[in-house]
């Protein structure tokens, strides 16, 4: 039902691209016959579309005065950015409800709203471009799925209204031809490549080598997946980011070209130059032009274009000299080789840049990147606008066109964290910000999956010009909407959330877990948390006492999971500063209860939890790079390949746990273990009155670490147990506790 729902949307996402009334002809006999199919025989579709706008009405929404009737549940769906909820797929129908209120509902491109059959729009959309993804979200959400869960993805882009975002997969594969075209040989190519859960950083030259060699298979694969994405997306509407050349080159491009001008950078992520220190080819070498026009000469040969590139040349790497003329001329020969195939050429840049090394990047440093693109062709991505925006500091970009963009999530971490305040706000203050250059709004997680109801916000912040006036109805809309009926109880619990988890602000709020359950341990973590934990110990109590009318919710079930999830996690913080405390005063008997607690009550009964449900499964998450494969060795690399990541990211630890993830199997044999070496080491420090040994254990924690990522024990990809009865179970052992102080 998915892909029909996000077929109806297609003719409303023309928004940036354009289109024709041909093409608007088209669409329309499209919807038609997509809803009519939808719909099934014998439905009455004008009535039933009647209804839903008259119950719009009747409920205080905006009309929406451009809505032909084969087209009107379209609309409704398109704002309903709740249903079949792709990224937890737990919806199982539609829960129409009236239309938010305070939308600007319209269609068309250029800022000249139009309708099908000429009808007029009352108004047009709030901004021109709803963009979507992050370069990292392609290796820590996106790497291992196939076109059936792409497909999904794209209905899920389609309802909420997306219409640009990255399309970059099969882009080795072109980068492969244009290797062996300028003489590298297949082994030099194929050293050079990141494994598939890497390739992000390989593309932003960060990395090279690590976690490969990529299959042939690979390349074939991707490639057919990247013509399925683009088709799709284009059908829609959508515009799609294709990739571009940066300037890092493969250090083999020295054995084929001895005179060539290349710079090696820095090492990255803690990684040594066997895996980082990439080679930087220098603006004036006249190779660079040569090899930029080849690749994308390549690339829209295969693919096609929509005249939009992604490059980003020093992504989180400073650059080799601060002079602005030498920044001003990088920037414009990686422009330049864009023109030179596509004079229509317009480069995003993720602004990212800016905002990770404020330091180098100074007012006559930003000056010259900015100014080196001709006005209007640089559209940049303030990709942390909602915590660190850079416009504000760039007096909005100093005239390039940029997009506001929540990041929001680091690593596809799960952990509930929003900033809905801050979110709300920021897109309208950037809108009336003096000489403001914004033209969109965007959503550009690392990693997808988690805190569905930001995504919800951000999404139709998208439709409007100013923010929602009432956050606290906002969100018991969004519970009544996700549930499919309203209750009191989750609504409270709802607004807990909205103050605590959801109502970050200022530094604490960098969007990555960093709760005492995911890290290495220590006894210098920290616990300190933005919210009141009382705050999600109470919306726990409140979403249990709702399951005998809502435990057959698929929604339900999975926040309140979540919600288990998240209380357990807090749990684990409490119970640590007990150990460490009862460790600091020297008593044994105290750290003994402690650590007993944690590591043989606490966390197998998490564990417990997240084994009821796929989406919390380490067998799902292992599963799916494994389907990827076409043989067992294939399926063993890409197993390893999904493994690290989630740990210890490289060889040794070197970006340690920043991907963490809470999965049933991953907190049983990982995380636990972990704890219990910590537990024991810290028992034994006591008793024998010899001081904690962190080195120690750091280096007896990392075999443990590696151990798992070299293990090829499988683990169960169907969830097991009742995620209703097991939180209950979870809740009745601590909450009491809880309440009498008595942990």
């Amino acid at each position: 039902m998915g892909a029909a729902v996000a077929g109806v949307l297609g003719f409303l996402l023309l928004a940036a691209a354009g289109g024709s009334a041909g093409d608007e002809a088209r669409e329309a006999a499209a919807v038609r016959a997509l809803l009519a199919r939808l719909l099934g025989p014998g439905r009455d579709r004008d009535r039933c579309c009647h209804r839903a706008l008259k119950h719009g009405a009747e409920g205080g929404s905006r009309r929406v005065s451009c809505a032909l009737p084969d087209t009107c549940l379209a609309t409704v769906l398109s704002l309903n950015s709740t249903w079949g909820g792709s990224w937890s797929e737990a919806g199982e129908g539609l829960h129409l409800g009236p239309l938010p209120s305070g939308l600007d509902l319209g269609w068309g491109g250029g800022g000249h709203p139009r309708c099908p059959q000429g009808h007029a729009a009352a108004h047009a959309p709030a901004h021109r471009y709803r963009y979507y993804q992050n370069v990292c979200t392609h290796s820590y959400s996106f790497v291992w799925w196939d076109w059936a869960r792409w497909e999904k993805e794209l209905d899920w882009m389609a309802l909420n209204g997306i219409n640009l975002a990255l399309a970059w997969s099969g882009q080795e594969a072109i980068w492969q031809r244009v290797y062996l075209a300028l003489g590298l040989t297949q082994s030099e190519i194929d050293e050079y490549f990141t494994g598939p859960a890497f390739l992000a950083w390989g593309r932003m030259g960060n990395l090279h080598t690590w976690g490969g060699p990529l299959p042939p298979s690979w390349h074939l694969k991707q490639l057919y997946l990247q013509h399925q994405i683009l088709d799709r997306m284009r059908s829609f509407g959508m515009t799609p980011v294709l990739p571009a050349f940066a300037g890092h080159v493969p250090k083999a491009i020295t054995r084929v070209f001895p005179q060539v001008n290349v710079t090696q950078l820095g090492s990255w992520g803690h990684f040594n130059c066997s895996y980082s220190c990439s080679f930087l080819l220098a603006p004036e070498d006249p190779l660079f032009p040569i090899i930029g026009s080849l690749f994308l000469r390549e690339l829209t040969k295969e693919f096609g274009t929509d005249h939009i590139y992604g490059a980003d040349t020093f992504n989180e790497m400073q650059p080799p000299s601060s002079e602005p003329s030498y920044l001003a001329s990088a920037t414009a020969s990686v422009y330049q080789a864009m023109v030179t195939v596509d004079p229509d050429a317009v480069w995003l840049l993720q602004g990212w840049l800016f905002q990770h090394q404020p330091q180098f990047w100074g007012p006559a440093q930003v000056s010259a990147v900015l100014g080196a693109v001709p006005r209007g062709r640089l559209l940049v991505l303030d990709l942390f606008a909602e915590s660190q925006p850079v416009y504000i500091r760039t007096a909005s970009f100093q005239g390039q066109p940029f997009i506001w963009c929540m990041l929001h999530n680091f690593g596809g971490n799960h952990g509930l964290f929003g900033a809905l305040e801050a979110v709300n706000r920021g897109p309208a203050a950037a809108r009336l910000f003096p000489n403001s250059t914004m033209v969109g709004t965007g959503m550009a997680p690392e990693g997808i999956g988690q805190n569905e109801v930001v995504y919800a916000l951000m999404a139709e912040l998208g439709w409007r010009k100013d923010p929602v006036a009432d956050l606290e109805a906002w969100v018991t809309g969004f519970a009544a909407r996700r549930y499919g009926v309203s209750h009191g109880n989750t609504e409270a619990a709802w607004r807990l959330l909205l103050r605590s988890v959801y109502n970050c602000s200022g530094e604490a709020c960098s969007g990555h877990n960093r709760s005492p359950l995911v890290r290495r341990p220590s006894l210098k973590m920290t616990t300190t948390v933005w919210y009141n934990r009382s705050d999600v110990f109470e919306a726990w109590r409140l979403l249990l006492t709702t399951t005998p009318s809502l435990a057959t919710s698929p929604t339900f079930r999975y926040d309140l999971l979540d919600v288990t999830r998240q209380a357990a996690q807090e749990l684990v913080s409490l119970y640590y500063g007990e150990a460490r405390t009862a460790y600091l005063n020297k008593e044994l008997v105290p750290l003994l209860r402690a650590a007993g607690i944690l590591v043989y009550e606490l966390l197998p009964s998490l564990d417990k939890v997240l084994a009821s449900d796929s989406r919390f499964l380490l067998g799902s998450w292992l599963e799916q790079a494994r389907a990827a494969a076409v043989s067992e060795a294939e399926a063993h690399f890409y197993e390893q390949n999904s493994r690290y990541q989630l740990t210890l990211w490289g060889p040794e630890g070197n970006i340690l746990d920043y991907a963490n993830k809470q999965l049933a199997g991953l907190v049983a044999d990982y995380y636990t273990p972990r704890w219990r070496l910590f537990m024991e080491m810290l028992v034994e420090s006591l008793v024998r009155g010899v001081p904690f040994q962190q080195h120690q254990f750091d280096q007896n924690a990392f075999q443990l670490e590696q151990t798992f990522v070299l293990s090829t024990q499988r683990y169960p990809s169907q969830p097991h147990g009742d995620t209703v009865d097991l939180a209950k179970k979870l809740f009745l052992r601590y909450y009491p506790r809880l309440v009498a102080g008595s942990l």
